[in-house]
């Protein structure tokens, strides 16, 4: 039931509901792993820079990869993603998320939902 009314409200934001989605392309978290293949990952963004990041490891084994971010605004400063799913968050540098890309290391079947949000601006 949990998950169910997370799930809902995330379908109910206007991030979701109006704005652009983008599939993502997941890479090899280093040369040889093969599980990038397993995950699906896509975003949505607003003119207002709302974000929101989907990732699915679609597969019966853990996996790992690395996902550029497709928001132009990253920048230099350090971003939140909080997990609308569960009560996890991660704080990574924004140049990180666009170059090599956000890492990713997932159990089975596992997935996120993640609100992006800039915490502190690097001058």
């Amino acid at each position: 039931l949990q998950f169910y009314n997370r799930l809902l409200n995330t379908l109910r934001q206007s991030v979701v509901r109006n704005g652009t989605w983008q599939l993502l392309e997941c890479r090899p978290a280093w040369e040889g792993n093969w599980t990038h293949d397993c995950f699906i990952a896509f975003a949505w963004q607003q003119p207002n820079h709302e974000k929101r990041l989907v990732v699915v490891n679609y597969s019966p084994h853990q996996s790992q990869c690395r996902l550029p971010l497709p928001f132009s605004d990253l920048g230099a400063g350090t971003w939140r993603l909080a997990d609308e799913m569960s009560d996890v968050t991660y704080d990574r540098e924004g140049h990180e998320l666009e170059q090599p890309g956000l890492f990713l290391d997932l159990a089975p079947w596992q997935a996120h939902i993640f609100s992006l949000t800039e915490v502190s601006k690097d001058t």
